[in-house]
């Protein structure tokens, strides 16, 4: 790679940096969903429950930990031991990043340095992908092994498609498969079988329509296999070993088989119509007609407007004439519209439907949506094309600069539970009982915040045990005639939040001065018996 090449990929890398880092901690953490992985990252970053963590007390993590381990990991080389809301969402952040210049080196090696600035464009300009690499969730994780999968794939490949057996196997990148297979095993550890699922499908499907069938075997090679295997169930197996069944039956059965056959909702299957276009308007307006161009165009140009140097062969690190150039851009174009047509498919036809599962898509159709831009102008045009096409780039670029941050902070304003929290906290000592009550929404934001365990009471709140309960307001209204020994104690309003912090009972809190005055109301009673 050339000092001009690398400086550019830096450059849009900075950039992403820049988009995913900065006020990274503003927003409170007021979703259920990244409040859950959150509670989960706590578990492992400040009580060293590395394995298997549970959120309040007894609920299994819902995915597997490859993205709360990065958490770890980063909070070890930092020296950080409290999670907030910045630190959880980090590791989202450097999987972007990660994910933004590994994407625009393969496009520099296969495709040129045109698609490789334009994809890294397209990626900073992406709504869906800026937002999900400040977002604490697994999705980003996810995204970057599947990329890495199809990339590492495409380095392995032959170049000529009739190989077969030995022949093959010289041809090919071993160390590309065996980076594969690693891939596909912690593709699975980010998300479950789905981050293998998706990819090694879509492989599959392109090896047939390229007529590459007879290659399959020569990737069966048993070292990669055995790796990824290994990888992909090292998580599995010892929750098995451990006795762990509620954590497989979350991972296996509720959050895989659940989403398809709907025993976590059902959803229509054309849900992700309005998301396909829209999450990145008008990048994603663009996306299906360059897949469709990809999928349908026989021959691809080998002049990708890379007026710097003919690209790069990923197997032997030197040049390769332009008419395998054009071959490879071919093959990986077409790899990558195939991902974008499966995922979709994939995940219409499941029960249960999240935007965010069409993130992972987004580095793949990056380089295909360049790579159009790039070859469908005639020469005449290219490079007004490719201009106009970097401006709408800068464009969006500083429109989430300016948005999502922004965004971001308005849409937890009145429905953070951290101030109610940091009141409820500096009332009830660590050591006090604490539980929730009617509540009809995820109180993982609020456990979050209180950063500790505080089971869930069912039935009637007169029944409720010795201890502080944090409820609605509107709940306490409703149930105080029936509890006539309880205390409230504190009320919290806070935007929407409306809480009522009660007592029933005398509290053990490890706080000297509650056990002083415990000790001290004990000896009056003592005395005024007598």
């Amino acid at each position: 790679m050339t000092p001009k090449a690398a400086g550019a990929i830096a450059v849009i890398a900075l950039l992403v940096a820049v988009l995913t880092l900065q006020r990274l901690g503003a927003g409170d953490v007021c979703t259920g969903n990244e409040a859950v992985e959150g509670v989960f990252v706590q578990q492992m970053v400040e009580h060293g429950h590395l394995l298997f963590p549970v959120e309040n007390g007894n609920v299994p993590m819902y995915k597997p930990p490859l993205f709360h381990w990065t958490a770890v990991a980063i909070d070890r080389v930092l020296g950080i031991r409290k999670v907030t809301a910045a630190n959880l969402r980090l590791p989202s952040a450097l999987y972007a990043i990660a994910g933004a210049l590994l994407t625009m080196i393969f496009a520099y090696q296969i495709l040129g340095l045109d698609v490789a600035v334009l994809a890294g464009l397209t990626l900073a300009a992406s709504y869906q992908y800026i937002s999900q690499g400040r977002y604490g969730r697994v999705d980003m994780a996810l995204c970057f092994f599947e990329s890495l999968s199809l990339f590492t794939f495409l380095w392995w490949l032959p170049r000529d498609p009739t190989l077969s057996g030995r022949d093959a196997r010289f041809e090919s990148n071993l160390p590309a498969l065996y980076s594969l297979a690693a891939a596909l095993g912690l593709g699975v550890l980010a998300k479950g079988p789905v981050g293998a699922i998706l990819p090694g499908v879509s492989i599959l499907i392109f090896m047939a329509v390229e007529h590459r069938g007879r290659q399959i075997l020569t990737m069966l090679d048993p070292g990669a296999i055995i790796l990824g295997a290994a990888l992909a169930s090292s998580w599995y197996l010892a929750c098995y070993l451990g006795g762990r069944n509620a954590f497989l039956n979350r991972q296996l059965d509720t959050e895989n088989v659940g989403r398809f056959f709907g025993s976590l909702g059902a959803m229509a299957p054309w849900y992700y119509l309005k998301p396909i276009l829209l999450n990145s308007a008008p990048l994603s307006l663009l996306v299906p007609v360059a897949a469709i161009y990809a999928l349908l165009s026989p021959i691809v140009s080998s002049q990708t407007g890379n007026s710097e140097a003919t690209p790069t062969s990923p197997h032997a690190g030197g040049r390769v004439a332009e008419g395998d150039a054009g071959g490879s851009a071919r093959s990986a174009v077409r790899l990558f519209a195939i991902f974008y047509f499966a995922t979709v498919i994939f995940f219409s036809i499941a029960a249960y439907k999240r935007r965010s599962y069409l993130l992972p898509v987004w580095p793949a159709t990056a380089l295909m949506l360049a790579w159009w831009i790039v070859t469908v102008p005639p020469p005449a045009f290219r490079r007004a094309a490719i201009w106009s096409f970097a401006a709408l780039c800068a464009g969006l670029v500083v429109f989430n600069f300016i948005y999502i941050p922004r965004a971001e902070v308005q849409s937890c304003r009145d429905d953070s539970f951290r101030p109610a929290a940091e009141e409820i906290a500096r009332v009830v000592a660590p050591a006090d009982p604490l539980y929730v009550y009617g509540f009809h929404e995820e109180v993982a934001p609020l456990l979050f915040y209180l950063d500790r365990d505080a089971p869930v009471l069912d039935g009637r709140l007169g029944d409720a045990p010795p201890g502080f309960i944090i409820m609605p307001a509107s709940v306490w209204k409703t149930h105080q005639s029936e509890a006539l020994d309880f205390e409230p104690v504190l009320t919290s309003d806070h935007g929407n939040r409306h809480l009522v912090l009660v007592k029933r009972g005398k509290s053990y809190a490890s706080n000297p001065l509650h056990l002083f005055a415990d000790r001290i109301t004990a000896l009056y009673l003592a005395q005024s018996t007598r």
